[in-house]
């Protein structure tokens, strides 16, 4: 499942996390845990001014990863999910891009 874009039940989120049905990228590797859980990067509608934060991975629609318009990865949104918050799988993402959506997510951990 790791590079999969699902529809994912945010709801219901506190304060300023990611909210409603919205697409995800699952990045947990299928040998971590044990739970029925995923980590998963939200995906949102693209807007110029991510360009300038490196947690957002700009993300064009294609027919493989079934996106319909131009969005972007949010690793800063990073969450588990168990799988019954897995809507509707939509596509996939390629391994490259599935790397830089984990680099991001690195970024976002490093300590200074």
């Amino acid at each position: 499942m790791q590079g999969e874009i699902w529809e994912v039940e945010f709801m219901p989120q506190r304060g300023a996390e990611i909210d409603k049905v919205r697409p995800a990228v699952i990045i947990s590797s299928p040998l971590a845990g044990k739970l029925p859980l995923h980590i998963v990067v939200p995906i949102t509608d693209w807007k110029p001014v991510y360009q300038r934060y490196f947690w957002f991975v700009p993300m064009q629609p294609t027919a493989q990863n079934g996106l319909h318009k131009p969005s972007g990865a949010d690793a800063f949104q990073v969450k588990s999910v168990d799988v019954q918050r897995l809507v509707r799988h939509i596509g996939t993402v390629s391994r490259t891009e599935l790397q830089t959506i984990i680099d991001a997510l690195i970024l976002c951990l490093e300590s200074p």
